[in-house]
């Protein structure tokens, strides 16, 4: 650990010394990548300056523990120093785990209703906004794939893809299933509902990761329509594309153009089969499952919003958060940070000292 520490820090020096020089100056691009790998060295080379300088002064105050007359004064900075010296070690160990690397794909986010009926469609639409809004907050692009409203205006199933920095990273923790406890619009004696929806989160998939057989695909074109089958448009843009080894089936409508529709359920289609496949390789090793986070499980409850009570909980965690409204207009960051963090935990205890 302190042997990286120690290189990490001699090229933080050899870079302040690079963007110094006349040639890397005159050259744009290579004094701007020196810039960010500069930037991207800063905290942990401060943090290991602040560790190293505790290390010294406990060592001196160490020393004087020996001499009488500075004993009981040596003592009681050793006392203060050790406890900073121990935090500062776990903040380097955390600062060296490295990113999860696929924090920076796009996402292919799905959402379907479950148990509940109509109020589970009605739920499902407010996820839908409250993802929305959690990407918009965060410099993401939301763009819908499929959308298939209910006869009230929620949602049956969305297919989205969000894409931008960092956005898997953002929203990995949400797949699973979320729970809802309110009265129903549809409700007329005022009774608490519990209704239910799924959603599932996984990283864009690259072209070259995983290669699909063209014979393996079935593709229907039709009328793509909106709200109640209503017909948005007179040509067959819509696609319908099916993976016949599994069965999977890919809608796309959101395009006008047939040919832009069939590349985008495409690239859902290799994104949702590379996510099975790493989800089967992830089962046979189950040491690597997160117990604190979750699996990532479908079928996994992982979060329930409390209308009635103003509240929602992280299940994961025992998390609770106040206020149902904030949360529901894209406030998921306290879930997020907590959650990030705890992966992290777990992730840094396999770093070797």
């Amino acid at each position: 650990m302190f042997a990286k520490l120690d290189r990490l820090k001699d090229r933080y020096l050899e870079l302040n010394e690079e963007i110094t020089q006349p040639d890397v100056v005159a050259d744009y691009p290579k004094y701007q990548a020196c810039l960010r790998e500069l930037q991207s060295l800063e905290a942990i080379v401060s943090e290991y300056n602040r560790y190293l300088d505790v290390t010294a002064r406990l060592s001196e105050a160490e020393s004087l523990s020996s001499d009488p007359e500075m004993a009981e004064i040596a003592k009681a900075e050793a006392d203060e120093l050790i406890p900073v010296r121990a935090e500062l070690l776990e903040s380097l160990k955390y600062m060296l785990v490295p990113p999860d690397p696929l924090d920076n794909r796009n996402v292919i986010l799905e959402l379907r209703a479950g148990a509940g009926g109509e109020e589970a469609a009605l739920f499902t639409g407010d996820l839908l906004r409250m993802y929305r809004l959690y990407a918009q907050g965060n410099g993401l692009d939301f763009s819908p794939v499929s959308v298939d409203e209910s006869d009230l205006g929620g949602v049956n199933e969305a297919l989205i893809t969000v894409s931008g920095k960092d956005a898997y990273g953002l929203l990995k923790f949400e797949s699973g299933v979320h729970s809802v406890k309110r009265v129903p619009v549809t409700e007329s004696a005022g009774r608490i509902h519990t209704s239910t929806a799924t959603v599932a989160v996984f990283p864009e998939a690259e072209e070259v990761e995983l290669t699909i057989n063209p014979e393996d695909i079935r593709i229907d074109v039709y009328h793509a329509s909106g709200h109640g089958g209503q017909g948005v448009n007179t040509t067959d843009s819509a696609v319908r594309m099916t993976h016949i080894p599994t069965g999977m089936v890919v809608t796309c409508q959101d395009e006008r153009s047939q040919l832009e529709n069939k590349a985008k359920a495409l690239k859902v289609l290799r994104s949702r089969l590379l996510d099975r496949q790493r989800s089967g390789q992830a089962a046979e090793k189950a040491g690597q499952r997160r117990e604190l986070i979750g699996t990532g499980d479908r079928s996994e409850k992982i979060r329930t919003y409390y209308f009635n009570h103003d509240y929602v909980t992280d299940h994961r965690l025992s998390l609770t958060v106040n206020r149902v409204s904030g949360v529901m207009n894209g406030g998921l960051q306290p879930f997020t940070e907590a959650l990030r963090l705890a992966e992290k935990t777990e992730r840094m205890k396999s770093l070797r000292v």
